[in-house]
């Protein structure tokens, strides 16, 4: 029987197509490869004011890859909004492997001591794949998001691929490119050298809040 593997799935990514489960009881993984993909460029990046405010009192203590498996659980768990998930079990096995070869990456948001929102994705060169967030305290999935997009600017990366654009992420200035144009800029990034750990991030993030265009709300 054929067993997907985390250098299988390090190809795929590198390809532009990525896997995706029907849903968390789900034994079969699913490849996608849209015509039109969505990608959050990291210098149109849009943060509202009320976000701003937010980010200004520092609810969360944000860490980077200090709980990866916690945060594909907590990426997994049913809400009212979202009760059906696409992560099972050989999603979080992949993406742990990925994760303990230095590929894959995290972004929490805490608070006394207690993950509180957060999300996860795939680095590979300049190319940033995010897979998913999730929140258990208003406004942590937001902030993690800014958080990860200063990060990535810092780093050096160039494609922060958000694979569909929802109207949450459109708030944040995510837009949808052709299939083609898609895979030139993945192609690009992909040539480029990144550092994701070696960032100073609260300079990452006052440079980000500095130039980042302001949007209502």
């Amino acid at each position: 029987m054929f067993t997907l593997s985390a250098p299988i799935l390090l190809r795929a990514y590198a390809a532009g197509i990525f896997p995706m489960a029907e849903s968390a009881e789900s034994r079969e993984l699913h490849w996608f490869d849209p015509e039109r993909r969505g990608i959050l460029p990291l210098d149109g990046f849009h943060v509202a004011r009320s976000l701003r405010k937010t980010l200004r009192r520092c609810p969360f203590d944000l860490r980077f890859d200090s709980a990866f498996r916690a945060v594909i659980e907590g990426c997994a768990e049913a809400t009212d909004e979202r009760p059906k998930t696409w992560i099972n079990d050989d999603i979080v096995r992949l993406y742990g492997d990925l994760f303990d070869a230095g590929f894959a990456h995290s972004v929490e948001c805490w608070r006394d001591g207690r993950l509180v929102g957060g999300l996860y994705g795939v680095a590979i060169g300049g190319a940033y794949f995010g897979e998913s967030m999730f929140s258990r305290e208003t406004g942590a999935s937001k902030v993690a998001l800014v958080h990860l997009v200063a990060r990535l600017r810092a780093a050096g990366f160039a494609l922060l691929d958000t694979q569909f654009v929802t109207e949450h992420l459109s708030r944040f200035g995510a837009v949808e490119i052709p299939r083609n144009e898609y895979r030139r800029r993945l192609a690009a990034a992909m040539e480029r050298k990144t550092d994701f750990r070696g960032v100073d991030q609260q300079a990452a993030l006052a440079e980000l809040l500095e130039s980042a265009a302001t949007s209502p709300g």
